[in-house]
């Protein structure tokens, strides 16, 4: 399903730096696919301030059985085996980047497995002008032409520019609360600034679990 708008834009930009990616190096073998509960929580234990914080997100892991992020292994129990090179990553405002970096030293207790938090980094936003989320929080009987509405009005209350929205796949995260039900989303030809907007402000509700943060897609 795809909503598709023909007036285009085009301006050049230079990223600010009020919203970040904190990426830190771990060493963590394996983890459950279904991770996000398990380690906001150990996230939660070393910051107590993340899971309270509203402008706090976090990245769920995926490893190469999920692609480019649009297909994840479809047994919930099953385990993804991380590369040596495969981060944590926390977006988060600039000014907490400091208290964030109280991790490290830290090893995480993720249902079991272990994670090492070893080293930091900063990342800027992507410069980018097409961006999908793997996870944006949603109603399981919204039909995709609902959700798409949904989208798109709540994109255009932000006041951003774009020229097309595609929907992907449906999704569940477990919590204690029951399952959280999200669908991909890809929103295409943004403008610069109006692309950085949509990663510093994301789209829904449960950022902490890692809904509604949107990366740079580099194809469309």
């Amino acid at each position: 399903m795809m909503y598709w708008d023909e007036e285009t834009t085009e301006e050049s930009f230079i990223v600010p730096e009020d919203v970040i990616d904190l990426q830190f190096r771990i060493s963590c073998p394996t983890l459950p696919v279904d991770h996000a509960w398990a380690l906001a929580q150990a996230i939660q234990q070393h910051l107590p301030w993340f899971m309270q914080e509203p402008r706090a997100g976090l990245h769920l892991i995926h490893g190469a059985e999920s692609g480019n992020g649009w297909e994840r292994p479809e047994d919930q129990d099953a385990l993804l085996h991380l590369s040596k090179r495969t981060p944590l990553i926390l977006r988060l405002p600039a000014e907490l980047a400091d208290a964030a970096a109280k991790l490290v030293g830290s090893t995480l207790d993720i249902d079991g497995h272990p994670m090492e938090i070893q080293g930091i980094r900063q990342k800027p936003l992507a410069m980018t002008r097409f961006l999908y989320a793997r996870h944006i929080a949603a109603d399981p009987d919204l039909p995709e032409e609902l959700f798409i509405a949904w989208a798109v009005d709540e994109l255009k209350q932000m006041g951003l520019r774009f020229k097309k929205i595609l929907c992907g796949k449906s999704h569940a995260l477990e919590s204690p609360n029951g399952p959280i039900h999200t669908r991909s989303l890809m929103v295409a030809e943004l403008s610069y600034e109006d692309a950085v907007t949509l990663q510093e402000q994301g789209l829904g509700p449960h950022r902490a679990l890692g809904c509604g943060l949107f990366l740079p897609q580099k194809s469309f």
